[in-house]
């Protein structure tokens, strides 16, 4: 189904374009890539986005984004060490596992079929992480170029061997993407400005079967007072629950899921518009990237303007859009939507990490205790 290309407002210095892909077959991903990469090829910088467990059409979409962006060299480095992500000699682990031997390749929705790049991406030349030097002489005469990394430091190596990074595609997890921050600040991007507002009423979606984020449900879940429903039912049945003023209150899928999952997670994001009427939240955590797409276009929010990075993966902001605001949450001067949201990948985080994603959004810390130590802000 074809889509309108992404538009770039203006005097945003950074725009992230969620494409949906990966709920598309093979075509329909590889020909909505390669319209936004031809949309975007202008841009400074330029990123493809990969999982970083390699689910997903991969490899066609880093065809297509090649084609569309116009740009002869693509640098591919999807490791994510902060999260345990590693690509060591051409193949992809998660925390020392092949991600093709882990959870991941059980994944009810999108299981992963390789962990080997080279299987992935035969048309590659492998890089490891010794010879990032050579680099430049690489990318002059064109191709794809797998780099391996297993640390933050050599994905920092892997971009600063790049001359020019105006001159390449670069396709990459969280990982690279951070590197490139670090190593492309942007004049005045010392970090985000003022604070964010608590929420009083906030309501945590989970729509993500990933195991780890089923262990974290099950953990917030069990805190004093919480109330937890799931799309199993009615709608009005789960706003008349959720409706009780609790001080967690969580909405998910069912535990058992089955391969398809776009009809579940349409039907939590329409149950989320609907507890936006009947028990007003003012504030969100969403977990899975597809939950937190079709819960935003169900709200009628535009995105998310990103105030920081609090946990590796975990992304905070305020809901944008005239629309984007449930009825009865809070607003900033002027009646300026200020609905504070976080966003956490299904796959990423310990067990205790929606207990400490409630609590940043609550200002409840005694909530989070024993979790990570403190985040880092993103650029």
């Amino acid at each position: 189904m074809p889509v309108a290309p992404p538009v770039v407002p203006p005097r945003v210095a950074v725009l992230a374009v969620d494409l949906g892909s990966r709920l598309l077959d093979e075509a329909g991903a590889a020909r909505r890539t390669r319209e936004a990469a031809r949309a975007l090829s202008g841009a400074g910088l330029l990123l493809k986005t990969v999982d970083s467990t390699l689910r997903g059409h991969v490899a066609a979409e880093l065809h297509a984004a090649r084609e569309g962006s116009g740009r002869r060299a693509v640098v591919i480095a999807p490791a994510f060490p902060a999260e345990g992500r590693t690509t060591l000699e051409g193949v992809q682990y998660v925390r020392g596992v092949r991600v093709d031997e882990s959870e991941f390749a059980r994944d009810p929705a999108h299981p992963v079929r390789t962990a080997d790049l080279a299987r992935l991406l035969p048309d590659a030349v492998p890089v490891a992480p010794g010879r990032t030097g050579l680099l430049p002489e690489l990318l002059a005469r064109g191709g794809l170029f797998a780099c391996s990394a297993a640390t933050d430091a050599d994905l920092d190596r892997i971009v600063a061997a790049v001359p020019d990074h105006r001159a390449v595609l670069w396709v990459g997890s969280p990982g690279l993407a951070a590197a490139l921050a670090r190593h492309h600040a942007l004049p005045g991007s010392a970090g985000p400005a003022g604070e964010l507002p608590l929420a009083r009423r906030p309501l945590t979606v989970v729509g993500s079967a990933n195991p780890a984020t089923r262990r974290q449900l099950a953990l917030l879940a069990a805190e004093p007072g919480a109330v937890c429903a799931d799309t199993a039912g009615a709608v009005g049945t789960a706003a008349r629950l959720l409706a009780a003023d609790a001080p967690v209150r969580i909405l998910h899928t069912p535990h058992e899921r089955r391969p398809g999952p776009a009809g579940s997670t349409r039907l939590l994001a329409a149950s989320v518009a609907e507890l936006a009427g009947r028990a007003p939240f003012d504030g969100l955590v969403l977990t899975g990237g597809e939950t937190a797409e079709a819960v935003l276009r169900a709200l009628g929010a535009h995105g998310i303007d990103l105030h920081d990075e609090p946990e590796p993966g975990v992304a905070r902001g305020t809901l944008t859009g005239p629309a984007g605001v449930p009825r009865g949450t809070l607003t900033g001067p002027a009646g300026v939507p200020r609905v504070p949201v976080v966003v956490k990948a299904g796959g990423f985080g310990d067990e205790r990490a929606l207990l400490r994603l409630h609590a940043l959004l609550t200002g409840h810390p005694a909530r989070a205790r024993g979790g990570r130590g403190g985040g880092h802000a993103s650029r």
